[in-house]
């Protein structure tokens, strides 16, 4: 399929600070596409240049096959919806939604048409006449996003949009947006911290750190198969093995990593099978987390490592384990990856 949005060997910096160096992505048209990364990793600055707000100093952006460098932002096919949501507080919703229209010198009947539409779209009927500060966060959002989808962008980019929502609420906007983004099958460039977020909604996502993007895969690439420790760290929760006992476990002495989930523990000593590892070591604590248990065991060689137990169901009545206890951690040998920046 055809690029909607192209970097070739981008670079932008702030006096001395390196905000994206030499970045290389391509994105889909039609695609949900995620940039994930903590804060400074350079994920909003390659926002704020495919949406014309920055100028790379370097490199070279495409916009569905046809150079950006010299576009300003109005004349871009994109639009942007903002964490804060940039609504005008003295406008009602109808108001909001149809400003890019007036803008444009688009009739009344008309905009009053186009913007009923776009609240029917995000489930916001009723609410033409109210102000933004009589709406909730989660409303709030729809708005923004009408606002953004009305003049039909072909590439809709969105910067942390849910982050100002309550945990329930923003579980209910990921559905919705990967929804809305399937129904109008037009490009989402998602920009989060959350990798949570990033994986549930993503069709692919891109992993960035200072400034550069570490993988780029489908999110059960980067979950089941992490490049680095960074990635392996970043994206879920993930054991990097002490190395003698990637060593005496794995045949190697390179980083190994394995997810919490993949473990199983147990106060017995698991039969030997070739297709499993298994190891001894002592309980530390466990923290219970209500759908799962998180468990810490200290290894003889040195390190920790992390198990996760899920409650699949009630164990009132069943002894708990204490820590110091000795335990048995055991998982398939398949389950370990090798990284790809050495012990």
């Amino acid at each position: 399929m055809a690029a909607a949005v192209t970097f070739e060997s981008v670079s932008h910096h702030f006096a001395h600070v390196r905000a994206v160096d030499r970045v290389s992505f391509e994105v889909v048209d039609g695609e949900f596409f995620s940039m994930l990364g903590p804060s400074g990793s350079g994920k909003t600055t390659c926002l704020r240049l495919i949406a014309g707000f920055e100028r790379p100093q370097s490199g070279t952006i495409l916009l569905h096959g046809a150079a950006a460098a010299h576009l300003p932002p109005f004349e871009r096919d994109v639009n942007t919806v903002f964490q804060d949501y940039a609504l005008f507080p003295h406008m009602n919703v109808m108001g909001n939604v149809a400003y890019g229209l007036m803008v444009r010198g688009v009739t009344r009947t008309e905009r009053e048409q186009r913007a009923g539409e776009m609240l029917a779209l995000v489930k916001l009927d009723g609410l033409a006449d109210r102000r933004p500060g009589q709406l909730s966060g989660g409303q709030r959002q729809r708005v923004a996003l009408a606002r953004a989808l009305i003049n039909h962008p072909r590439v809709l980019l969105l910067d942390e949009p849910l982050g100002a929502l309550d945990l329930k609420l923003r579980e209910q906007m990921q559905i919705e947006l990967k929804d809305l983004q399937r129904r109008l099958r037009i490009t989402f460039i998602y920009v989060t911290h959350d990798q949570e977020e990033a994986l549930s909604m993503s069709d692919r996502l891109a992993v960035f750190n200072e400034g550069r993007i570490e993988q780029i895969g489908t999110p059960e690439q980067i979950y089941e198969h992490p490049a680095n420790r960074f990635v392996a760290g970043f994206v879920g929760v993930s054991n990097v093995l002490p190395p003698a006992v990637a060593k005496q476990l794995a045949g190697t002495s390179a980083a190994v990593s394995i997810r919490p989930e993949r473990i199983r523990l147990s106060e017995q000593q698991p039969a030997a099978e070739q297709t499993h590892c298994r190891i001894e070591g002592t309980l530390v604590d466990s923290q219970y987390h209500g759908a799962a248990t998180r468990l810490r065991v200290a290894l003889p060689a040195g390190g920790e490592l992390t198990v996760v137990r899920q409650n699949q169901r009630s164990r009132t009545g069943e002894p708990a384990i204490s820590p110091g206890a000795q335990v048995w951690l055991s998982w398939h040998r398949e389950d370990m990856q090798v990284l790809g920046d050495g012990a």
